[in-house]
């Protein structure tokens, strides 16, 4: 691995050690302000592609999620900030904005079979996500829908992806 793929890399964890410590506490309490979040804390899978998600709604309306992929030929996983907006007259229904990064590594298998992978098996880049998200009243579940856009900085590529996602809430 080169100098410039080494730097890209620690970049990317600065900035979302930058993106996680802002307005960060595990026990602040989410029961204040006009909007309260139907939950704190859920986790489940994500279709489309496959992945496990993690969401952790830290204050009200904002969240940190961070989901991951794995495949034969490796994994990434995307780290994402959003804050969630109620629509009225729907119980527990939000609809939610956000940003974020993701990081990647591919086998080197993978790489031969992707000639155009700007030889590099590492994949290092920005996110955002839309989307909707509802808290299945008196169940512990949680869907979501959502548009995650994903642009690659070191193989140069954009991923125009999203999916459905089905969380059991933890809190």
């Amino acid at each position: 691995m080169n100098l410039k793929k080494l730097t890209l890399v620690f970049l990317f964890f600065v900035s979302v050690t930058n993106l996680i410590a802002q307005d960060f506490t595990l026990d602040t309490p989410i029961t204040t302000g006009p909007y309260v979040n139907p939950y704190n804390k859920s986790i489940g899978v994500k279709v489309s592609p496959g992945a496990i998600t993690y969401k952790n709604m830290y204050k009200t309306a904002r969240a940190i999620e961070t989901i991951g992929y794995a495949s034969l030929d490796g994994f990434s996983i995307s780290i994402l900030k959003e804050i969630y907006t109620p629509i009225d007259g729907a119980e527990n229904l939000s609809w939610y904005i956000g940003y974020g990064g993701h990081m990647g590594v591919w086998s080197e298998e993978w790489e031969k079979t992707n000639p155009n992978s700007s030889n590099s098996n590492i994949a290092v880049g920005f996110d955002g996500i839309l989307g909707f998200d509802y808290k299945i009243k008196n169940s512990p579940l949680n869907i979501s829908v959502d548009w995650q856009p994903a642009f690659s900085i070191i193989q140069s590529y954009f991923k125009n992806h999203g999916g459905i996602s089905v969380r059991y809430v933890l809190k």
